[in-house]
C-alpha cells in the first residue's frame, strides 16, 4: 500500500504550492493585506481617503466573516470541511507553513522569511521594511529576536526531537538594516538529554548585525530517522 507523501517544507527553499484553490486565494489576500502595510505606514495620503480605504476593507471583512471560522491550528487539522472530511484543510506541518505568525504564507502577520535544513545546518533568508522599523532605518529588536525564535525552532529538526523554547539570549552586534536581504544561519551546539541547545548568526552584506543561543525543551516522543 502507497503510503501517503509527507509534507516536508524546509528540505529546500522553494516556496511551496498551496494545498488546493483555497489556500492559493488565502496566500494572495495575505499578500495584499502585506502590502497594503507596506503602504500605510509610509504613506502621506489626506483623511478621507484613509478613512474610505478603512471602511471598505470594514466591509471586506464583514462579508468574509459570514464563513464558518475556525479558531487555531487544531481546529483546522480536526475540522471536516468542504474537501474530502477531516484533514482536508491540511496536516500539522502544512497548517503551520500556511497560518504560522513568523513565516506563515497565509498570514498577513508572517515576513516573507523563507528557512531550508542543508545537512545539519539551518537556513533563512528575509527582507524586512518599513513596517518592522525600531531605531532609525534599523529592524526593531523584538523582532530579531522572533526571528531567531522561529528559525531556530525549526533548524532544531535535526535533532530528531524538537522541542520548545526554554530561553534564548540574543546579542545585537549592529542595527540590523531595513529594506536589505538578511540571511540566517543556525547549527546545533549540543543535545543533552531532552534540552537541544542551538545557536544562530544574522547577517546583512555578510556583515554580522545578530547573535542568539536557544534552549528548547523536548516534550513528546522523539521523531524517526
Amino acid at each position: 500500500m502507497m503510503q501517503p507523501e509527507i509534507f516536508d517544507p524546509f528540505h529546500t527553499p522553494d516556496i511551496k504550492p498551496p494545498l488546493n484553490d483555497e489556500w492559493a486565494a488565502k496566500r494572495d489576500l495575505a499578500d495584499a493585506i502585506r502590502q497594503l502595510t507596506a503602504t500605510l505606514v509610509t504613506t502621506t495620503s489626506d483623511a478621507a481617503s484613509l478613512r474610505a480605504a478603512a471602511a471598505s476593507l470594514r466591509a471586506h471583512n464583514d462579508a468574509l466573516g459570514q464563513a464558518t471560522r475556525l479558531a487555531g491550528r487544531r481546529a483546522f487539522e480536526v475540522a471536516d470541511g468542504g474537501h474530502g472530511g477531516r484533514g482536508c484543510y491540511g496536516t500539522r506541518r502544512s497548517l503551520s507553513y500556511e497560518l504560522n505568525p513568523l513565516d506563515g504564507k497565509s498570514n498577513p502577520l508572517a515576513a516573507p522569511l523563507v528557512t531550508w535544513i542543508e545537512g545539519q545546518t539551518g537556513h533563512g533568508r528575509v527582507t524586512l521594511g518599513w513596517a518592522y522599523e525600531g531605531p532609525p532605518g534599523a529592524v526593531h529588536g523584538g523582532h530579531v529576536s522572533a526571528l531567531f525564535d522561529h528559525f531556530l525552532g525549526i533548524t532544531q529538526i535535526v535533532t530528531g526531537q524538537p522541542g520548545v523554547t526554554g530561553s534564548l539570549k540574543v546579542r545585537f552586534h549592529l542595527p540590523t538594516p531595513l529594506n536589505t536581504e538578511l540571511e540566517l544561519a543556525g547549527r546545533v551546539k549540543q543535545v543533552r538529554g531532552r534540552h537541544n541547545i542551538l545557536t544562530g548568526e544574522l547577517r546583512a552584506n555578510g556583515v554580522l548585525t545578530a547573535s542568539c543561543e536557544g534552549l528548547f525543551v523536548h516534550q513528546g516522543t522523539r521523531l524517526s530517522s
